[in-house]
Order: C-alpha cells, then sequence, then structure tokens
C-alpha cells in the first residue's frame, strides 16, 4: 500500500499540531498551516518541489505577518480595572446628606461614606453624584 504524498503532509500537519498544543508555541501552529498547504498542493498534482515551495513560503510568510502582530498583542495588557480603581468615575446616589462632614451614597449596590470634593458644596438624599476618588472608605463625590 502505497500512501500519497498529500497524506504524509497531513500526517506531518497533526505532527506540528502536537507542540502547538503542548508547548503553546503559535510557531508551531504557523508551520502545521504551512503543512496542510503543501498538502493541498499535492493533491492537486503539485510535484515535491512546488509542494517544498509552498510549505516554505506559507510558513515563513504566516511567520513573518502573524508573529509580530501576536507579539504586540501579547506585550499589551488589558486596561481593566478592579478593587477601588474600578469605582472612579461611576455615579452614585446620595442616601444620606453629603457635605463637609460627611454622608452617606450608595455606590455598585453598597453603601459608602462621602465626602464633597469642594468643601463648600453639599449633595441632598435622592441627587446623583459622581465618584472622582476614594479615600480609605471614603468616596470623594462631586
Amino acid at each position: 500500500m502505497d500512501i500519497d504524498a498529500w497524506v504524509w503532509w497531513l500526517i506531518g500537519a497533526v505532527g506540528l499540531g502536537i507542540p502547538l498544543v503542548v508547548t503553546a508555541m503559535p510557531e508551531f501552529g504557523m508551520l502545521a498551516v504551512g503543512a496542510v498547504a503543501a498538502s493541498a498542493t499535492a493533491a492537486v498534482g503539485g510535484g515535491a518541489v512546488a509542494q517544498t515551495i509552498v510549505f516554505v513560503a506559507v510558513s515563513v510568510a504566516l511567520i513573518a505577518v502573524v508573529r509580530p502582530i501576536a507579539a504586540r498583542h501579547r506585550s499589551q495588557r488589558p486596561e481593566l480595572a478592579s478593587g477601588i480603581d474600578a469605582l472612579k468615575g461611576r455615579s452614585a446616589v446620595v442616601l444620606e446628606r453629603v457635605d463637609a462632614s460627611g454622608g452617606r451614597i450608595k455606590l455598585a449596590g453598597e453603601v459608602w461614606s462621602a465626602r464633597p470634593l469642594d468643601t463648600e458644596q453639599s449633595f441632598e438624599a435622592g441627587q446623583q453624584v459622581d465618584v472622582v476618588e476614594i479615600d480609605g472608605a471614603t468616596a470623594v463625590v462631586m
């Protein structure tokens, strides 16, 4: 039983897919795609030289184009705010009068102590306020 060249290329692609999964190195995936392209070339009757050229060209093109894009995305960290940083800029509802001596607001479903950014300002119960910053356990609002 003689196995066609396109089958060998698919076996090679699967063989390159295994280290891709084990090591999470995307280069193996790009080489596997090159092997699939060479398999397609073999299936349509391309010779050994054409198959090799297609494998090398597709693999190199993917590595040259996709790898820098992936590296750039990997180095950029998502701008996800968490903890008190996630509360800055949110709206809250005044529960008890907020003035220079303090007060209470409902922020993100929780009751917080609050004080105004401008000590001359005050907010009455029911008003919407914006959280400017969190100072310890106190929300600074405006």
